[in-house]
This record gives structure tokens, C-alpha cells and sequence, in this order.
């Protein structure tokens, strides 16, 4: 069992997965475009202060509250309303579409299946965390697993993404990989500290910078 949790689980997290990441940059391309991130450090810097944002107060805790039991369809509606940023939210939309489908291929189960449900009805729309926590729980990856799975899986894609943007090198790019080992590990201590009343508390310097991407005259990437 543990064996075929695992091997499943880094097929969800596998960079290969087509579910669009390669477009996205989630904000870090506005920087690029006001010369605040333009080399390997700034990069890092930033990337450490999205995991500590964003993905600790969003998506991680969203997974942590799935786990624990949270209807998916309410967290699906408090996501929605926290996602400020109308391109990051539709940047959730459209890759947990796309994990919904492939999730329902490849990992079926009767609690995708409702939540696919809940999304064909119009009433959820279906967040990449949620229904990556989803396909996660039903196969029985333990929660921790799941959640430093989720989060690392994220900064990688972000990561290929700035050795194009910026551009980084390769080796670069491994490097700043290697570095968010830290901010990752720390990301799932603080999630576990964490109350409903911290979800969707993220930095509002950021929100905005994703914002302004909406407005951007030339960008490679979609929010």
C-alpha cells in the first residue's frame, strides 16, 4: 500500500501532469516587468515570500481543512471570495479543471466524483488545491505527505517558469529549488498552527502586484 500511495502521488506532482502550470506565473512576472526580480537571489527571495503567503494561507491550509473533514464545497466558496487577484483565481480554476479531468481517468473515486459533480452544477468551481487534496486523500496519502507534495510541486513549476521568464539558468534554477526545501518545510509547520480565522490572510503587496499583471502590456504568461 505505501509503495502505491507514493508512486501515485508523484504522478500527481509530476511536472509532465498536463494541467497548464507551465503558464502561469501567479504574479512573480509583474516583478520581472518593475526590475524588482531579475536574477537567481531576487527570485528566491520572492518565492520564499509566495510560500509563506499564498501557498501557507491559501492552499496549504485549504488542504489541511480538507483533511480534516471540511465540506469541499465550502471551502471551494471561501477560496473563490479570498482569491482576490481575478487571474490567480482563474489560474485555480483552470488547473484544477484540468486535475479534475485527469483525476477522474486516472485516480477515480466517490469523493472526486462528488466534488465533479458539485462543479458541473455550478456550485463549486473547482480550486487545483482542493481537488488535488481530494485525489491526495482518497489515495490514502498521509496528510503531511500530501501537503509538502503540494507545495514543492507548485514552486517547482514556478521555478521552471522564471528560468524562461527571467531567464535563470538551469543550474539555477536547482539551486533556488534546493533553498525552498527550508521555506516548504517551514510552510507545513506553520499550516499546522493555523485557524479558519487565517485562511485567505495573505500579504496584500502581493495581491496587488497580481493584479497589476491583469494590466501588463507584454507578459509570457497568463496571471
Amino acid at each position: 500500500m505505501s509503495a502505491t500511495y507514493q508512486l501515485a502521488l508523484q504522478q500527481l506532482v509530476d511536472s509532465a501532469l498536463p494541467t497548464g502550470a507551465f503558464a502561469h506565473s501567479l504574479g512573480f512576472e509583474s516583478y520581472i516587468h518593475r526590475g524588482l526580480v531579475g536574477d537567481e537571489g531576487a527570485f528566491g527571495v520572492w518565492l520564499s515570500a509566495f510560500v509563506g503567503q499564498q501557498l501557507t494561507y491559501s492552499d496549504g491550509l485549504a488542504v489541511r481543512f480538507l483533511y480534516e473533514g471540511v465540506d469541499v464545497g465550502l471551502l471551494d466558496s471561501v477560496l473563490s471570495g479570498q482569491l482576490l487577484a481575478r487571474e490567480v483565481r482563474e489560474a485555480s480554476l483552470k488547473m484544477g479543471g484540468r486535475l479534475l479531468e485527469i483525476g477522474g481517468e486516472v485516480f477515480p473515486s466517490a469523493e472526486l466524483d462528488r466534488y465533479r459533480d458539485l462543479v458541473r452544477e455550478g456550485s463549486a468551481g473547482g480550486h487545483q488545491p482542493l481537488v488535488f487534496g481530494v485525489i491526495a486523500r482518497s489515495l490514502q496519502v498521509p496528510y503531511e505527505e500530501a501537503v509538502s507534495a503540494y507545495l514543492f510541486a507548485t514552486v517547482t513549476s514556478l521555478t521552471q517558469n522564471a528560468v524562461r521568464a527571467i531567464p535563470l539558468g538551469q543550474n539555477a534554477g536547482q539551486r533556488v529549488l534546493r533553498h525552498a526545501h527550508d521555506a516548504v518545510a517551514a510552510a507545513v509547520r506553520d499550516i499546522a498552527q493555523l485557524c479558519w480565522d487565517d485562511f485567505g490572510a495573505v500579504s496584500p503587496g502581493l495581491e496587488i502586484s497580481q493584479m497589476r499583471h491583469e494590466r501588463q502590456r507584454a507578459r509570457m504568461f497568463m496571471s
